[in-house]
């Protein structure tokens, strides 16, 4: 089997910005041989309740959907973008509560399965 290079970035919360403290609620993954960009989140609200009990909790929820979002075919600001120009700009560092982590590389044979592993191993408890 070919294994193609893909790139990942975690998709974080970080509710005091000033503090550093940040959670995982995500994991963006593109693999531009194989014409793929997915981003699966979850948030944990007691990790995010235990950093800041006043989160707004719908609005990470929403924040954190978006990269789901611009993943997929739907309508939105970046649907016209290429899938690597939509990965950039995702990954593009942001001083905000929802940010990604630096970018990594990896091989893989299948992305979708690859994603699993990383949002697994990273993200879940």
């Amino acid at each position: 089997m070919t294994r193609d290079v893909y790139e990942y970035a975690m998709i974080r919360v970080m509710p005091k910005v000033e503090r550093g403290e940040l959670i995982n609620a995500g994991v963006l993954l593109y693999c531009q041989p194989r014409d793929y960009l997915c981003a699966r989140v979850q948030l944990d609200p007691a990790r995010l309740r235990a950093l800041d009990p006043g989160a707004d909790l719908d609005g990470v929820r929403h924040a954190l959907s978006a990269y789901e979002r611009a993943c997929g075919d739907r309508p939105g600001p970046l649907a016209d973008e290429p899938l690597g120009g939509r990965f950039r700009w995702l990954t593009a560092p942001r001083s905000t509560i929802v940010q990604t982590g630096p970018v990594h590389a990896g091989l893989t044979t299948d992305p979708d399965t690859e994603l699993a592993r990383l949002f697994d191993k990273l993200v879940r408890l």
